[in-house]
């Protein structure tokens, strides 16, 4: 009965999000200048399309894109030149190593930083793409919310067997857990979600990103930074404006859980305390049903019904929320597997 009545309140939570949760807004006129700020290291892949993206952007008011090479050992920094063709839109800007106390990423983002000038701060992965209207909506978005930050989910593209079981559990986590009309009206760091991959924040509200300089999960600690010093902010469901593919296998996928999923839960406690939930919700169902309890048959609906209203929300594969006890076999193993790695992580060829 107890795994039925967690399952319940996950499901309800979801269809408050569903019926309640911000949307992004559809006005395109804008009085602020934005930075959109894009760090790249070894992103020679994504160059030609990112820049012929970025030049379709349809930003009614002064807008200027700064990408930084973070010391890419590929040939991303020439085919930037190559793709930017003097277009004076663009800063590209060769980053310096971290210093110490520093992550690639968040120094990256700290030169940016101080490199630009405009009123709203970008940020964008290069992995991302964008709707020629998106910068426009987005901006207005923060504005109608009156949010001093916002992190726009893209919608996860998924290609392969693993992608599906574990990239849609990152939307549905939190649509499961907050009420993301009352959280983003608090300050309280606990109600912190973020995603690093398309985040805007005014700048004064920030200052720089030391106080997130060795963080890993920068965009998770930056939101709670920027709560803890008073500032409002939320997530909000951005598939109609931009998509993400992260991952082209598995083994990448589980690389880039591995330097990240350790750090998740605060704590070896924290850890526990969400590898048991994981299993109650997801896999506990399905040994009651096993044992033929009724109960395990509840609690398994409500949580694939939770899934399939996630999906449906975030343009996800409604398909696979009937293989939810699959997804939660595997992200245990990627939290297990990124606590045995933690140690020796590496990213784009980085020592973490």
């Amino acid at each position: 009965m107890i795994f039925a009545l967690l399952n319940f309140f996950l499901l309800l939570f979801v269809i408050a999000n569903a019926l309640t949760m911000p949307k992004l807004s559809r006005n395109l006129s804008s009085n602020h200048s934005i930075a959109l700020h894009i760090p790249m290291r070894n992103e020679s892949e994504n160059v030609i399309e990112l820049v012929e993206m970025l030049k379709t952007q349809s930003y009614p008011n002064a807008h200027h894109f700064y990408i930084l090479d973070d010391n890419s050992t590929d040939d991303t920094y020439s085919l930037l030149s190559i793709a930017i063709n003097g277009d004076e839109r663009f800063s590209l800007i060769r980053g310096s190593e971290p210093p110490a106390g520093w992550i690639g990423k968040t120094w990256a983002l700290e030169q940016l930083l101080t490199t630009s000038k405009e009123e709203i701060i970008i940020s964008l992965d290069a992995d991302v793409r964008i709707t020629s209207e998106a910068l426009s909506r987005a901006v207005s978005t923060l504005d109608t919310y009156k949010l001093d930050f916002l992190s726009i989910y893209p919608r996860q593209i998924v290609t392969s067997f693993g992608q599906r079981m574990v990239q849609p559990l990152l939307q549905w986590s939190w649509l499961s857990t907050l009420i993301l009309r009352v959280t983003m009206r608090s300050t309280n760091p606990a109600f912190a979600v973020a995603n690093g991959q398309f985040f805007i924040v005014r700048r004064n509200a920030i200052s720089g990103y030391s106080e997130v300089a060795h963080q890993v999960l920068d965009d998770m600690e930056l939101a709670r930074v920027l709560l803890r010093n008073g500032h409002k902010g939320s997530v909000i469901n951005g598939g109609e404006i931009a998509q993400c593919h992260m991952y082209s296998s598995f083994v990448e996928l589980r690389a880039g859980y591995a330097k990240s999923l350790w750090k998740a839960f605060g704590s070896i406690a924290g850890t526990i305390v969400a590898i048991t939930f994981i299993f109650a919700s997801g896999i506990a169902p399905i040994i009651l049903i096993a044992m033929g309890s009724a109960w395990g048959w509840f609690a398994f609906e409500f949580i694939v019904l939770s899934r399939i209203i996630s999906a449906f929300v975030t343009r996800g594969k409604i398909i696979d929320s009937l293989m939810h006890p699959i997804s939660s076999i595997i992200l245990i193993y990627l939290i297990i597997y990124s606590w045995s790695v933690r140690k020796s992580v590496q990213w784009k060829g980085r020592t973490l």
